[in-house]
């Protein structure tokens, strides 16, 4: 059913369109294609098979340029953001038809266009996309943009959610359906980023230096930019990397209270230091530090699970009652430090399988995975048994320490 973004990008080029489908959403799918591309004729198929609003999206760049105003969204609402309705200033009617619509959309990217090329309100709507894209933010619009700089077209795209006959908002049976009927090929926004992850090189070294840890250990720390949300992460490599040999790996996601505070609530200050010594123990490996708090949701939501936590939630409740999912890490940026490092064949450390299928979905070649397991202690044996129950974690067993 999906297709592989390598061979979606020379129908774009070529003019066609493709279908982008967004499986958190429960299948939502939008078509697209490139608005340097435009014609009436798409246009309209658009208003006829996806039905919803046509919308062009735009970088912020452009939208400046062209001088067109975001109207107000919610601070972090996740939602799109909207510009104000266009309008080509000249060589349009009433601007509603396909052809006033398709004159409109190829003004927002044709070269020496300006603010006084548009007028507002109209009958495209405009979309500015964040920086970064996909691995930014995983929607339609910036998936769009991400498929058409890809493809080496202008960074906009033409888009457009599908709905069914009724109104409803299609899902994957009616997506795949016209995908079929067209002749159009689909592939995902998780597919995408995937394909980002593996094809773009998105961290780069900032510097590095040599310290030795509290255990007398001695470590080379390579801090790592990552050029996506600008989020620095930190690489301690021991001994010397051989890209032939399997190294010993510990992938860790940044935990403020349990590194640093010793937070009984977690393991992931004892995983930690019990990685390092491990490491230590052999005289060759990596800790991959990333800046990934809380599975994700950040430093300040991390404390509000806490006090949903204190209320009876477990951690799974606490992270999906706050609007998250159970886990939003991702280890794509993980796996292209490992890759910088020349580490090509790991032993990981972790109990999480997730991690495991993470690291091979980005092509680090995940040899064995080794037991990462410390005593539990009485403020996060039920932290560790929700781990277990409800994401999968491999414990041999739960035993509390005194």
């Amino acid at each position: 059913m999906w297709t592989p973004i390598d061979e979606i990008l020379p129908d774009l080029r070529a003019g066609k369109m493709a279908l982008l489908v967004d499986e958190r959403e429960g299948g939502e799918g939008a078509l697209c294609f490139a608005a340097e591309r435009v014609t009436p004729q798409a246009v309209n198929f658009l208003a006829a098979h996806a039905r919803a609003l046509v919308c062009v999206a735009l970088t912020e760049g452009r939208m400046r340029h062209l001088g067109i105003p975001l109207l107000a969204a919610p601070s972090g609402s996740g939602k799109p953001a909207f510009g104000a309705s266009i309008e080509a200033r000249h060589g349009v009617t009433t601007g509603i038809s396909a052809a006033d619509r398709a004159r409109t959309i190829a003004v927002t990217v044709a070269d020496g266009a300006g603010p006084g090329d548009l007028a507002m309100p109209g009958h495209v709507f405009p979309v500015q996309v964040q920086r970064g894209g996909v691995l930014a933010q995983m929607r339609h619009p910036e998936g769009a943009v991400d498929l058409m700089r890809l493809a080496g077209l202008k960074p906009a795209a033409v888009f457009c959610t599908v709905l069914c006959e009724d109104g409803a908002v299609a899902g994957i049976d009616d997506l795949t359906a016209l995908a079929a009927a067209h002749g159009i090929k689909m592939a995902t926004l998780a597919q995408l980023a995937a394909y980002r992850l593996r094809s773009e090189l998105l961290v780069e070294r900032t510097l590095e230096a040599d310290f030795t840890s509290a255990n007398g250990a001695t470590y080379r720390a390579i801090v790592y930019r990552n050029a996506v949300d600008r989020h620095e992460h930190v690489a301690l490599v021991k001994g010397v990397l051989r890209a032939t040999d399997p190294v010993l790996v510990r992938v860790h996601s940044q935990c403020l209270t349990g590194d640093v505070f010793g937070s009984e609530r977690c393991d992931c200050g004892d995983q930690l230091h019990r990685a390092m010594e491990l490491i230590e123990s052999v005289g060759q490996g990596v800790i991959v530090y990333m800046h990934q708090e809380g599975r994700g949701i950040g430093l300040a939501n991390k404390i509000r699970a806490y006090a949903l936590q204190d209320r009876g939630r477990d951690t799974v409740e606490a992270n999906l009652e706050l609007g998250f999912e159970e886990d939003l890490r991702d280890y794509g940026i993980g796996a292209q430090i490992l890759r910088d490092l020349g580490v090509r064949h790991v032993r990981l450390l972790t109990n999480n399988p997730r991690k495991v299928r993470g690291l091979e979905a980005y092509g680090v070649d995940v040899v064995e995975r080794l037991p990462l397991e410390v005593p539990a202690r009485s403020g996060n044996i039920a932290y560790l048994r929700t781990k277990q129950q409800k994401l999968g974690h491999l414990f041999s067993g739960l035993k509390l320490i005194s």
